[in-house]
């Protein structure tokens, strides 16, 4: 029918248009399809689109009479698809008949169906195509609407997203952050307990190897000593024998009826061959083991030392011969005198007999004098009944005893080893902790409470401990370091004064350590051993193996410095009235006494050098021109008998004492020896 046919040509034009020549891609529409979702609902038609159809309408109604030459008034009957209201309704077709161009008459303008078609096609396209372009454009605002709001959907689930990963991202790196601060910990606290372990490896490893090394050191020395004991033995037992062989040179040993006899010669070589062995066997201990040329040098000493001995006995064989026949001789003098005096009794009176001077004694004394002697042996019997008086203390067997006798021990010993030269408060309160003690008050000692009061035999036992510690530190510390003597002494000096008893004991166990602080040479006695002279002598002996002769007389340098401190310093808060209980005079006198004895190889002159540069100053101050008369007998006189017996190898301590001498009389000054306590030192 002719309206299906329009509306065939309508698409036609719609599809020839520019519009319809687009082409469509379904894959956009399936990637968009949220977005033309409102393109797939049914059609709708806009308000202009009844009065497009009412004018195509009209047009195809008005060719109908056209071309069957009927009336343009007649009536259009309505068809079926048409309702009847159509027809009566005003409409853009009622209005088109009643324009200019449906009132023409049919004579005028005869228009065919072509015609017609060709007028009223462009403007149903247009208006087509401006439908078209609204409902496009309309649908395009929507899309683009659509598409705004579902962009900015998106942008929003974007910066959310972005939000949250960022929030994760950062809560991951504080995580990150925190595991590997951990891990570092522990790492670390692995490193340190691994560091530790390996230290503490360490240590054991090298205590481990101290004391392997200490057993090896253990074995060799005991090797060494096994080797060196036989080589001992037979020095010991060759220097017995020569000893043995002088003592019997001595004129006063055995032949003491035979006063015409001159030994002196005898006794003389036998001194020189003594002190000959005696240097072999100190350079011999010093090395360690002997050299043929020692062994030589003994063995002719040996058989000189015989054969003075044979000499000696030749010449007491002829000596005693030669008084027997003067004893007889004598006799038969006496017996005809006898007769003569019988004779001539009753004429003849007896005469007078006047007493023989004393021979004095030529060169120096060999023994102490008998005053000296008899002081050293009262301080001697006084330290045996110290001892014995506390008997009780130290034999007892009960714990609680043996732990009160420990206690005292260390209350009287520490204080003593704690005193040094660092300030002078603190070595007054070391002498207050000592004076308390010995006062029978209560101190602390390794966080005890002690007191002598504790036991009966308490302060006894103290009083000779720290007699005993004040001694041994000569001999150890200040042998070491000569400075040291100097607050040793002054504390010592005080507590003497305070408790004289304890300056006995301090005596006496110097004497029997170091004789020759008396002044004392213990002569050898018939019988005694070896080993155990030596030990009377100052030396130590330990498995029958005698020290070496440098720490021997560093030992008794020690002691003997600090004994010449000791008479030339008060505590200087004692009693400025009361003099000191062992001062200047007993160093006076020890002085003496040494220049006039026999001097010992290597001995006196280092004794002597001590002496003198410890408390030669003091000495010069208090005796002043008598004491530089002594220093000028010791370089005139003394020093050369000291020279005369000195072998090679001890000159160190004889030109020691050469130059101190010659230097302190080319000044005539003694300076102040190293390390003297000045008065600001009590103020620190």
């Amino acid at each position: 029918m002719p309206s299906e046919r329009y509306r065939w040509e309508t698409l036609e034009a719609l599809k020839g248009s520019s519009k319809g020549q687009l082409s469509y891609s379904r894959d956009w529409l399936l990637r968009g399809e949220d977005i033309l979702e409102g393109c797939r609902s049914p059609p709708k038609l806009s308000s202009y689109s009844g009065w497009v159809l009412d004018r195509v309408i009209s047009q195809s109604l008005q060719e109908t009479p056209l071309s069957r030459s009927s009336t343009p008034n007649e009536s259009i009957p309505p068809t079926d698809d048409q309702p009847l209201s159509l027809a009566k309704t005003t409409s853009p077709a009622s209005q088109l008949r009643s324009s200019p161009l449906s009132s023409a008459a049919p004579s005028e303008t005869k228009v065919t169906d072509h015609e017609v078609h060709l007028m009223v096609l462009p403007s149903k396209v247009t208006e087509v195509e401006g439908c078209i372009w609204m409902y496009e454009e309309v649908h395009r605002l929507k899309g683009k609407e659509g598409l705004r709001q579902r962009q900015e959907q998106q942008e929003q689930v974007v910066r959310a997203v972005s939000d949250m990963a960022s929030e994760q991202l950062k809560r991951f790196d504080e995580l990150k952050e925190l595991k590997q601060h951990q891990e570092y910990q522990d790492l670390q606290e692995v490193m340190e307990k691994s560091s530790r372990e390996a230290q503490g490896q360490q240590e054991k490893l090298k205590e481990e190897h101290r004391h392997r090394a200490k057993i090896l050191n253990l074995k060799l020395r005991e090797a060494e000593q096994q080797r060196q004991r036989q080589e001992e033995l037979e020095r010991l037992r060759k220097e017995e024998e020569v000893l043995q062989l002088n003592q019997q040179i001595d004129p006063n040993y055995r032949h003491k009826d035979l006063p015409r006899i001159d030994l002196s010669g005898f006794s003389n070589r036998g001194n020189q061959i003594c002190g000959l062995v005696s240097g072999l066997i100190r350079t011999t201990s010093e090395r360690g083991f002997p050299t043929q040329v020692d062994v030589a040098n003994t063995e002719r000493a040996l058989q000189e030392m015989r054969g003075l001995i044979s000499s000696m006995q030749q010449a007491i064989a002829t000596a005693l011969e030669e008084k027997r026949k003067r004893e007889e001789e004598e006799e038969r003098e006496r017996q005809k005198e006898l007769q003569k005096q019988e004779q001539l009794k009753a004429q003849t009176p007896v005469p007078a007999q006047h007493p023989r001077g004393k021979e004095q004694k030529e060169g120096l004394q060999v023994k102490a004098e008998e005053s000296t002697m008899q002081w050293y042996q009262q301080l001697q019997d006084a330290s045996d009944q110290c001892v014995a008086s506390f008997s009780g203390l130290t034999d007892c067997k009960d714990n609680q005893v043996k732990n009160i006798r420990m206690d005292l021990q260390k209350a009287a010993s520490i204080p003593v080893s704690q005193i040094s030269s660092i300030a002078g408060s603190q070595l007054r309160e070391i002498f207050d902790k000592i004076n308390n003690l010995l006062s029978g008050k209560s101190v602390q000692s390794g966080g005890r409470t002690v007191s002598v009061t504790q036991h009966p035999q308490g302060l006894d036992f103290v009083y000779y401990k720290l007699a005993e510690k004040f001694v041994k530190q000569g001999e150890e510390e200040v042998a070491s370091h000569h400075e040291a003597a100097f607050p040793i002494a002054v504390v010592a000096s005080g507590i003497w004064e305070l408790h004289p008893r304890v300056g006995d004991l301090i005596l006496a166990h110097l004497h029997k350590k170091c004789p020759y602080s008396v002044p004392f040479y213990p002569a050898f006695k018939e019988g005694t051993p070896i080993e155990e002279y030596q030990r009377i002598l100052g030396y130590q002996v330990k498995d029958s193996k005698v020290e070496q002769q440098d720490n021997f007389l560093k030992r008794m340098s020690g002691m003997i410095r600090l004994y010449a401190a000791i008479i030339q310093l008060r505590w200087p808060y004692g009693n400025k009235q009361v003099i000191h209980p062992h001062g200047l005079g007993h160093g006076w006198r020890w002085l003496a006494q040494m220049l006039n004895m026999e001097p010992l190889s290597d001995v006196t002159a280092t004794l002597l050098f001590d002496f003198l540069e410890v408390c030669g100053n003091a000495l010069m101050k208090h005796y002043q021109v008598q004491f530089w008369k002594m220093l000028l007998l010791i370089r005139e006189d003394y020093f050369h008998r000291i020279e005369a017996i000195t072998i090679s190898g001890q000159m160190g301590s004889l030109m020691r004492l050469k130059q101190f001498l010659e230097k302190c009389l080319q000044r005539k000054e003694i300076p102040l020896p190293k390390g003297y306590l000045p008065s600001s030192f009590w103020r620190s």
